[in-house]
């Protein structure tokens, strides 16, 4: 979330990674807040940082270049690594960004799904070839519930269903579980529905077929995949089943 970072700092940082492992780092770039707005007044962020975004992407990609943006300064390390930056989005404004950049897109329809197709669409037909892309790369995310068996994993994406329920429409409150299916059954709980739109849940089998289909349909060159099942366990053997 570049915004809460100063493009410099955040230079320094991952050129520290690449230093350590070489080839292996890449740099996704959000221009959301990603927090509360207490948190964002805590780290001296302002309603105004994130108009910045697309100079502060620029201005990242120089501290990272051989030519540092002012004389005199350098982020050390990270001068001339050319971590590779991607473009993080969940609305028009990434997917325009990055093809005017020439930058890699990675699509949030893992939790705001509504305009994966448009901006996916966007990105391909405006983009413009830059140094790092030549060609347009997308990536989009999904969850993925997967389970020994069909039931498994649907009792499971319930959970998950019932927690975000509790988070994003109970704020808090220590709604039981009871509540928290009412408000599900409610208007209001198709804002869950709606975020989980993208969501292959079932055996893996099942789970390859809703991959192997949402990669067709959107002809994205990778996928993020989320593991958001309740418990490590199930989140560990959830990632073993779509592995295999």
């Amino acid at each position: 979330m570049l915004p809460n970072h100063a493009p410099l700092v955040v230079a320094e940082q991952f050129g520290t990674l690449a230093a350590l492992h070489p080839g292996r780092i890449d740099l996704g770039l959000g221009r959301a807040p990603g927090t509360d707005p207490a948190t964002s007044q805590a780290l001296g962020v302002v309603l105004s940082d994130h108009m910045r975004f697309p100079e502060d992407v620029l201005e990242l990609q120089a501290w990272l270049g051989d030519e540092p943006p002012l004389a005199g300064i350098e982020a050390i390390p990270g001068r001339g690594s050319h971590v590779p930056l991607y473009i993080l989005g969940s609305s028009l404004v990434g997917a325009r960004l990055a093809a005017r950049l020439g930058l890699p897109y990675a699509f949030a329809s893992h939790f705001a799904p509504a305009a994966l197709e448009e901006a996916l669409a966007v990105y391909k037909r405006d983009f413009q070839p830059s140094e790092q892309q030549n060609e347009p790369f997308a990536m989009a995310g999904l969850n993925v519930v997967a389970a020994d068996t069909k039931s498994d994993a649907e009792d499971q994406f319930a959970v998950v269903r019932r927690m975000r329920a509790k988070a994003i429409l109970g704020r808090g409150q220590g709604w039981t579980d009871d509540e928290a299916d009412l408000a599900l059954a409610s208007p209001a709980g198709r804002t869950i529905d709606e975020m989980t739109k993208y969501t292959a849940v079932g055996t893996r089998d099942e789970v390859h077929a809703y991959l192997d289909d949402f990669a067709r349909k959107t002809a994205v060159d990778e996928l993020i995949v989320v593991f958001p099942s309740p418990t490590i366990e199930q989140r560990l053997r959830s990632v073993e089943l779509t592995a295999r």
